[in-house]
């Protein structure tokens, strides 16, 4: 082929037939991809450039196709006349993949025929196998039977008991002979019945499914009537191996009892023979099979009982307890711990003494229900693993003996009963308590109420430790409604108006009991209370601890909140008497109004202002305060009566001065008119200056009456104001008196 020429401008370089980036030959390459060389130009370059690009470069690749068809026209009308003979080749072909095909599908009709037949032999020899299979655990069946009945017609010929020569001949040579040889026969007996009940058990693994059989059918009263001797001799034989405390009989009978599954038979049977005539000895109730008649009734109380029958345990059925919990033995299906031993204590307990599981006496019902918990404590110590202790939790048994328990019904009980006495006592008035002990902090009944209903909740002969949350709870609510009690009379107390009878009509004297009782308790609530809280959780994981702590603190701040609340009424009652006094300053503008004398010496009643106030701090009440409550008591009381005094000498100082402007410019008015000379009046002292001179010299005395109880009356705000109000230019700047 023939190279194309290029095309060349003026000066000979080639012309660009395409931009510089269109390039061709990138058709060409073997992993070209049209989405991604479109993606790779289009950030640069016109989808509208692009096409036209493109379809000028396929007319351009159109008119090479023609330039080659029309430059080799001979070879390309030649190319058809090369193919004459292709379609006898195809023919000869086609023949023999005809043939081939024929050949493939009689191999495959062959080879389905060949897989029905394979198919049908196998299902035939299935069921020839299943009925060989059935035949033989029939025969297998047929044996056994005969193996159990050839057996059970042993049993009788083994001597089985030899009590009574045993008894006869205690004192002789033979005695002992005697006694091992009934040892040896119970043992023989037991090794033999073990024998047995695993022929049974292989005997129940054969007729598992095939109880529908007619053969199976037909042997169904041999098989009931070897059942039946077989449980009765196992239970003769295991009988008397308990009467005997025969270990190997009784390991034996056990292991029998475990291969025919019949485990319920021998606990039942250790319950009967060895449990129930101990229990019913040391819990008598009515129809039980005693030796000696009980005279007198016992009372409702158990822990001697569970003594009693600890000690029995330890005595009469460790033996069996170890043996079935032995490693290896293959026993540990048995549970006498529930299903005999606390069965018949439930039992007993149940029908001799049903009072002890009534909460409505609610002490006894907690000592009884703590010593059913020690007694289950000591039952799960026979138990040799976690796993053991959790199958003994488990069982029907301990779950109907903890329902006997009803701890709800309890705590509602001890809940009125606590609830109930706080409540009462918040009826009455607050008064301290005449007789009380030297270690008694609190003052007021209210007070040392609350401490103890605390405390019951949280004591060991009524909290329920599986309830402690209901009693926290219950202490919460108590301090609820005690802090409601206290808030509520103050409110009535400050409004005067109310239920709370008791706040209003009490004495400020009273007021510090109640401030000290309520300090006391909150440092209780923050030491010794939740100490003893905490240590009674020490079980419990630290976020429950902090929990509780956390509750106990927020319940306990309420009452601290009270704190300043109860101060401000004390303050309050003594301002009140206070400012009663101050109701005396009016008569010192009439004092002056008429008269020119001058004051000389301080008012009466300025010793009075703070007489309530040095009465309340000589009171023996005053004991009961801290330093700090005494000082904010004294700072407070001080404090709002200058207040008070303030606003009073200076309304009377600005109303006496408004008074007096007005009447000098009546009387100046009149002058005027008259032609009078005011030279004479300017003269004078004033109505207000002589006010101020008499105030001046009552804030000095009241000063010193405050220095008196430990008061600097210049840091007082409003004594500071009162005295730049009365006091004389020149004495302003300083106060001193």
């Amino acid at each position: 082929m023939a190279a194309v020429a290029t095309a060349t401008d003026l000066f000979g370089d080639p012309i660009e037939a395409h931009p510089t980036w269109f390039t061709p030959a990138a058709f060409l390459s073997s992993d070209f991809s049209p989405s991604s060389y479109i993606s790779s130009l289009r950030s640069y370059v016109p989808l509208e450039t692009l096409a036209t690009e493109l379809r000028s470069h396929l007319t351009s690749l159109n008119s090479d196709l023609i330039d080659l068809v029309n430059r080799d026209y001979a070879d390309f009308v030649g190319l058809g006349s090369r193919l004459a003979g292709a379609g006898d080749a195809a023919a000869r072909i086609r023949a023999p993949l005809a043939e081939l095909r024929s050949k493939v599908a009689a191999l495959r009709g062959a080879a389905a025929t060949q897989l029905v037949e394979l198919r049908a032999g196998m299902e035939r020899r299935a069921a020839t196998a299943a009925s060989r299979e059935l035949l033989e655990r029939m025969l297998d069946t047929f044996h056994v039977v005969s193996k159990v009945e050839k057996l059970v017609k042993e049993l009788p010929t083994a001597p089985s008991d030899l009590s009574g020569a045993e008894v006869g001949s205690v004192a002789t040579d033979g005695t002992l002979q005697n006694l091992e040889s009934g040892n040896s026969s119970r043992i023989t007996q037991s090794v033999l019945l073990e024998r047995i009940a695993s022929e049974m058990n292989r005997l129940k693994f054969y007729i598992g499914d095939k109880k529908n059989l007619p053969f199976i059918e037909n042997m169904e009263k041999r098989i009931q009537a070897a059942t039946s001797l077989l449980d009765n001799s196992l239970e003769q034989c295991f009988v008397q191996g308990l009467e005997h405390r025969d270990n190997n009989a009784i390991y034996n009978c056990l292991r029998a009892y475990a291969a025919v599954d019949n485990t319920s038979a021998a606990e039942g049977l250790f319950r009967k023979t060895v449990v129930s005539p101990l229990i019913q000895d040391i819990i008598a109730y009515s129809g039980s099979n005693q030796s000696e008649a009980v005279a007198t009734v016992s009372s409702d109380e158990l822990e001697g009982d569970y003594q009693r029958i600890m000690q029995f345990v330890e005595k009469d059925c460790k033996f069996i307890l170890e043996l079935s919990s032995s490693a290896n033995s293959g026993l540990h299906v048995f549970d006498f711990l529930a299903n005999s031993i606390l069965k018949e204590v439930l039992s007993a307990i149940q029908k001799g003494k049903p009072g002890a599981f009534s909460p409505g006496k609610p002490t006894e019902f907690l000592k009884n229900y703590k010593s059913s918990l020690a007694f289950l404590a000591f039952l799960e110590g026979y138990c040799p693993t976690k796993a053991a202790v959790v199958r003994f939790r488990s069982e029907t048994v301990y779950a109907d003996f903890m329902r006997q328990w009803n701890v709800g019904v309890y705590f509602s009980l001890r809940f009125q009963e606590i609830a109930g006495t706080l409540d009462s006592s918040l009826t009455g008035p607050i008064k301290p308590i005449e007789s009380r002990e030297e270690t008694q902090k609190l003052l007021l009944k209210q007070s040392i109420q609350l401490l103890e209903s605390l405390k019951t909740c949280w004591s060991d002969d009524v909290l329920v430790f599986s309830h402690c949350d209901k009693f926290l709870r219950l202490s919460l609510q108590l301090l609820s409604r005690y802090s409601t009690w206290l808030s509520t009379g103050l409110a009535a107390r400050r409004d005067h108006s109310g239920d709370a009878d008791w706040a209003i009509s009490a004495p400020v004297e009273d007021f510090v009991y109640v401030f000290h009782d309520v300090s006391v308790l909150i440092s209780e609530f923050s030491g010794d209370f939740i100490g003893h809280v905490t240590q009674l959780l020490s079980n419990c994981s630290d976020e429950v601890v902090q929990l509780v702590r956390e509750s106990i603190a927020q319940a306990s701040q309420l009452l601290q909140q009270l704190l300043p609340v109860i101060l401000d009424i004390m303050i309050e009652s003594i301002v009140e008497k206070s400012v009663e006094d101050l109701s005396q300053l009016k008569g010192i503008r009439a004092t002056y109004r008429v008269t020119n004398k001058l004051p000389v010496r301080h008012s009466p009643y300025v010793s009075a202002i703070l007489r309530p106030l040095k009465v309340f701090l000589e009171g023996e009440q005053l004991a009961y305060l801290t330093k700090e409550a005494t000082h904010n008591l004294l700072s407070g009381s001080a404090e709002k009566i200058t207040n008070h005094y303030y606003e009073r000498a200076s309304d009377l100082v600005h109303a006496t001065r408004k008074t007096e402007s007005s009447l000098q410019r009546l009387r100046q008015g009149a002058q005027r008119r008259v032609g009078a000379s005011s030279d004479a009046s300017d003269n004078n002292i004033s109505e207000t200056e002589k006010i101020c001179m008499q105030l001046f010299l009552d804030i000095q005395e009241y000063g010193r009456n405050l220095a008196g109880i430990g008061i600097n009356a210049a840091e007082i705000p409003s004594y500071r104001s009162l005295w730049q109000c009365v006091a004389p230019e020149e004495k302003q700047s300083v106060i001193a008196f």
